[in-house]
């Protein structure tokens, strides 16, 4: 376990890139990434950051709660100026931002209505990061027993500057045989022992 944990900090030894004005202190990649930026950039030059990170989380919430809105807003067969009209009609009884509206319903015209947990997950990300807060995700095997969950704690709170705190959420999937996957901020390590399997496999492979 403590050459595992010695691994990780070889792992995350690298600096991480400066970030540019109005850009969120922390990279978030892919799609809702890029929506999230973007919402973020927005919501800075407004000075609604605050404002647009509680709409969200409001938002966010009512879908997991409210099954017939998400159900129709998923809806393929539904047209968008329908979606867009329910969506407006929510945001407006909760005197949410404009931004936040007008996020959603690019998401809903764009056709990634699908997207919109991943843009909120994305933003709340951005916004740990704001408060000073690191979010770190360690997936394992099996359950982390207290000892060792202490010592990866430990190990992950030396890569937090001054004034950061760390978060650590555990999830466990047995497809990873053994090892962990960790990632923290914007790095992301495969420490699994699928992964050496599948690069042993293709070296395997490569020789015959």
């Amino acid at each position: 376990m403590a050459a595992r944990f010695g691994i990780l900090a070889r792992s995350f030894s690298t600096s991480v890139a400066r970030q540019q004005l109005v850009q969120p202190p922390i990279q978030v990649f892919g799609l809702e990434g890029r929506y999230a930026t973007a919402l973020y950039s927005a919501a800075s030059k407004k000075k609604a950051i605050d404002a647009v990170d509680k709409d969200l989380k409001e938002f966010s919430a009512l879908l997991k709660t409210d099954g017939q809105l998400k159900e129709f807003i998923l809806n393929p067969l539904l047209s968008k100026d329908l979606k867009k009209e329910a969506i407006t009609s929510v945001l407006t009884k909760k005197n949410a931002s404009p931004l936040t509206a007008n996020l959603l319903n690019a998401l809903v015209e764009n056709g990634r209505s699908s997207n919109i947990e991943g843009v909120v997950n994305a933003f709340s990300t951005i916004m740990a990061a704001v408060r000073g807060e690191v979010i770190c995700e360690v997936t394992t095997a099996k359950p982390l027993d207290a000892p060792a969950m202490k010592e990866l704690e430990a190990t992950l709170k030396a890569f937090t500057k001054s004034g950061e705190t760390i978060k650590v959420t555990t999830k466990v999937d047995p497809s990873i045989i053994g090892g962990m996957l960790v990632s923290i901020g914007d790095k992301y390590i495969d420490m699994s022992m699928a992964s050496k399997i599948n690069r042993y496999t293709a070296l395997l492979q490569e020789a015959v």
